[in-house]
């Protein structure tokens, strides 16, 4: 099931999502929220008619570095021995068709296509046979990057954590196997970016024991499961889209802050 969060007449709800073609999409609005059991109201609103949000308002995203051994080579890098963890905060989640702003500090900005792993109940020291218990579904990920203030700062909190650096979307998919899925980036529709899942260093499994080793989460929070290579610039104007398979197209537009 596709579940969708959004606005309409200044009310904001969760939605099924219904349908194949993107013309004739339609939401059946759900009762309460869809991380408990729900049920859909059966009040249908075309999609068209809607203004997407971002999909959950996590408590907090949990993103993962040089997760993809090409994407660490890129970077000059070497897979390290165990993830590397950092935090990107709610006030830099976006959602689908939300301008990314150029930070005023940065004059290089990359993009960084990525699944992402939305949590379904509130979770702590996980076993890797639970995983799937914990999990409420996957959606696109866009961890975009000031690079030129990753390099010259030894945390990555304003290189990665600026306002409008994490989109997500456009809606979370909760039947889906993520071991073997392709993903991509586009920008001004020219490919960057084409990988695959299962090239991650580290599976989703693995990444929700080891953060779960550490810290509790919650219903809504993300896990940005790392970017393949291809990672490169963009530019004010430039629309870039993710695109993973099984879920949907994110796309952002980037415009000059202020």
């Amino acid at each position: 099931m596709r579940i969708a969060r959004f606005s309409i007449d200044g009310n904001v709800a969760f939605g099924a999502v219904e349908g194949d073609s993107p013309d004739s999409l339609v939401l059946d609005i759900i009762k309460g929220i869809p991380y408990t059991d729900f049920e859909l109201s059966g009040t249908k609103v075309p999609l068209k008619k809607v203004r997407l949000l971002p999909p959950v308002l996590p408590n907090k995203v949990v993103a993962i570095g040089r997760n993809y051994a090409e994407h660490a080579a890129e970077m000059g890098n070497e897979v390290p021995d165990v993830p590397v963890a950092f935090f990107k905060p709610t006030t830099s989640v976006i959602g689908p068709g939300d301008s990314i702003e150029f930070p005023s500090f940065s004059e290089e900005l990359h993009h960084e296509a990525e699944l992402a792993v939305v949590i379904g109940r509130m979770c702590r020291e996980v076993p890797r046979e639970r995983v799937k218990d914990v999990i409420f579904g996957y959606t696109c990920a866009n961890d975009v990057t000031a690079r030129d203030v990753q390099r010259r700062e030894s945390q990555w909190a304003r290189a990665k954590g600026f306002d409008t650096s994490c989109p997500l979307g456009p809606w979370v998919e909760t039947d889906l196997d993520p071991g073997n899925l392709t993903i991509q980036a586009t920008v001004n529709g020219e490919q960057r970016q084409l990988g695959r899942t299962s090239d991650m260093v580290r599976s989703v499994e693995d990444l929700v024991v080891h953060i779960t080793e550490a810290m509790t989460l919650l219903p809504g929070d993300v896990i940005l499961t790392g970017t393949p290579a291809g990672v490169g610039p963009l530019h004010v104007g430039d629309e870039v889209a993710v695109t993973i398979e099984g879920i949907g197209t994110l796309t952002n537009k980037v415009i000059k802050r202020g």
